[in-house]
């Protein structure tokens, strides 16, 4: 395996474990980390090309993995989908709930259908995916850790509204869902990232990218974070040495909600990023300030 992990290998060794948003980003990146570490995964997204592409790259690894279409905001299609990963896997040992989308927009300019979109996408497809894990498997079957996306949405999410809305109700269902399904064993977290260099970021508008500049200058660290680092605390929360962890939320985000107005932060170049995935590409508009 080529993923460069720091944790030990065969770590999920016969585990079987679902990564939705498998196709692109941060699922992509964390299901080759899983695989690297043994094991085998079952991606979820909406298109099936992008799942294949990622399927191809596990295998060339040595990996495997089984492909599932689902748009997890379709109920019965969250239903089925869950039901297939079962027949193909033969378990889930884990989920992470990584799917996720939205779009760079003020309030003003948001309509009900954007709206809706976003918030199924980010907050009901999340809970629905859970649900059918946690009922049609976890609940009878010892359980398993489940991890959930949020965001850098401390302090709201300005340009991005309905996506702030939707990632902290999402940590409120985290919190329930520790507490619910905790006599099963079934252990439900949060991560949070920050402003994470990915090559999806080239499709925003120029406006945005341009306040994403903005933003890396503010940050406390001085540089946006690694799918690496997202995937890296995604990893842990899933392993045995997080067993006593539920109902939290992890921020990775170089203590960007902490910055103040009235404390000065001088440009530096002290902390290093981490980047184990051999295959992660940066944003054209981006590449200046990463090199």
């Amino acid at each position: 395996m080529n993923y460069r992990s720091i944790f030990r290998p065969g770590l999920f060794d016969g585990q079987s474990i679902v990564v939705t948003g498998g196709g692109s980003g941060i699922g992509r990146c964390t299901a080759h980390e899983l695989v690297s570490l043994g094991a085998r995964v079952a991606l979820v997204g909406r298109k099936i090309e992008k799942l294949e592409a990622v399927a191809a790259e596990i295998a060339e690894e040595g990996g495997s993995a089984t492909l599932h279409s689902c748009d997890i905001r379709d109920e019965e299609a969250v239903k089925i989908t869950v039901t297939d990963i079962i027949e193909k896997q033969g378990a889930i040992h884990g989920l992470v709930n990584n799917a996720g989308g939205q779009f760079p927009a003020l309030l003003e300019d948001i309509s009900l259908k954007g709206w809706d979109a976003v918030i199924k996408t980010n907050l009901t497809g999340g809970f629905l995916f859970a649900r059918e894990c946690y009922t049609q498997w976890m609940k009878e079957n010892g359980g398993g850790p489940i991890v959930n996306m949020l965001a850098d949405m401390w302090n709201s999410m300005p340009g991005m509204g309905h996506s702030g809305a939707a990632r902290k109700g999402m940590l409120s269902f985290t919190e329930t869902a520790a507490l619910e399904w905790a006599p099963a064993g079934v252990r439900v977290n949060a991560v949070a990232p920050g402003l994470i260099v990915s090559s999806g970021m080239d499709t925003y508008p120029d406006w945005w990218k341009e306040r994403v500049k903005i933003r890396v200058k503010s940050n406390p660290v001085k540089r946006m974070g690694t799918e690496s680092e997202i995937s890296a605390a995604i990893v842990f929360l899933m392993s045995e040495a997080a067993a006593f962890i539920s109902g939290t939320c992890l921020r990775i985000d170089g203590a960007a909600p902490n910055v103040r107005i009235n404390w000065d932060m001088p440009d530096h170049k002290n902390n290093k990023a981490f980047n184990g995935f051999h295959l992660a590409t940066i944003p054209s508009f981006l590449k200046e300030e990463t090199e």
